[in-house]
């Protein structure tokens, strides 16, 4: 089996290939996910027993470049060479995906990090190089799309090109999941409050969508578009037309928090509510949807490997048919955890 992960500055790709015992895997940090990937990994110990490994990025010539993120363990670079507690990571260059020879390096899932090619289309490249499946760590207009927790078990081994949906979906539909099957959400609305990410820019400049966008990342609270609560409706089809949202850019680095407000078909006090979130967080959902009665601020998320922590000491409840209800997640490593998980569970079915 192997595990593959895309990084693209621009138009440059950049490969990490790296086998665990007869598994081989390859990771590359975009605005960190993939850097999380790899953590995740070295720290779970999984690449202790690693033997190959190769990476690609036309764009850095300098190894040293990687080992910052990497402070578990031992790190260094040598040859061209970078060394992760002993395990050789090779390093070359290709722009082109369909150039990548993954079939020769035995690659066989690889994870689309770029945010560029995120149709099936344009992720099918990498299918003209040998690998055997594509997922995207990203939403995506028409590859299926699957949620840790919620759906994966629909997966379908036909499927080449599948997404794994975005970190407020990942974090929203879980919640949503566990409020509809006790509650049933007439409608509702969510906000995000969103950490900074690599496409803001640093202080005010050009953009090609809305001026706003544009505007400094570390200056500004920044209203943004985000498609996460209708995509909800694509792995939860019976909440489809049902939710919608929208985002606040806010200045920090990492950590975001999701606000959502439904109106309930099934009348029910907030303390049950909590209830049954805390019974999927201890039960179904173990791992996946985590529970907090502390009061707890954004920073306190920071390397949670949840897709969603419930803070059950922020919700608030108009009456029993209108609720609010607050959900942090770690949108750079909870994510990523769920990516691996993701690839996973599909190399159990493929």
């Amino acid at each position: 089996m192997t595990y593959i992960w895309q990084h693209c500055p621009g138009d440059i790709h950049f490969k990490i290939l790296f086998e665990i015992s007869t598994t081989r895997h390859l990771i590359s940090p975009f605005c960190g996910v993939t850097t999380c990937c790899l953590y995740s990994l070295n720290y779970l110990t999984l690449l202790e027993p690693c033997r190959k490994l190769v990476l690609t990025d036309s764009a850095v010539s300098d190894v040293w470049y990687y080992v910052p993120p990497l402070k578990k363990g031992t790190v260094e670079a040598a040859d061209g060479c970078l060394i992760v507690n002993g395990n050789k990571i090779a390093v070359f260059s290709e722009r082109d995906p369909k150039a990548i020879p993954w079939g020769k390096a035995g690659a066989e899932y690889v994870v689309e990090s770029t945010g560029v090619f995120t149709t099936t289309d344009k992720a099918s490249a990498h299918l003209e190089g040998g690998a055997k499946k594509v997922i995207i760590s990203a939403p995506s207009a028409d590859a299926p799309m699957f949620v840790v927790g919620v759906n994966h078990e629909s997966y379908d081994p036909s499927f080449k090109v599948i997404s794994n949906a975005s970190c407020t979906t990942n974090c929203l539909a879980p919640l949503a999941k566990v409020i509809h099957d006790n509650f049933e959400i007439v409608e509702g609305l969510m906000t995000t409050v969103h950490a900074t990410t690599a496409t803001q820019k640093t202080v005010d400049g050009p953009s090609g969508k809305l001026w706003r966008d544009g505007r400094g990342a570390q200056q500004n609270i920044i209203p943004a578009s985000t498609g996460a609560a209708k995509a909800v409706g694509k792995v939860i089809p019976a909440l489809n037309g049902k939710l919608t949202g929208m985002a606040f850019r806010v200045p920090v680095p990492n950590v975001s928090v999701v606000d959502l407000t439904v109106r309930l078909g099934k009348p029910a006090s907030y303390d049950a509510i909590k209830q049954k979130v805390k019974e999927a967080a201890e039960g179904p959902l173990k791992g996946i949807l985590g529970y907090t009665e502390d009061q707890v601020v954004s920073t306190d998320f920071v390397g949670d490997a949840h897709s969603s922590i419930f803070d059950a000491a922020a919700g608030i409840s108009l009456n029993d048919n209108f609720v609010k209800l607050i959900s942090w997640y770690d949108n750079e490593y909870g994510y990523s955890s769920r990516v691996i998980d993701l690839i996973k569970y599909i190399q159990t079915r493929d």
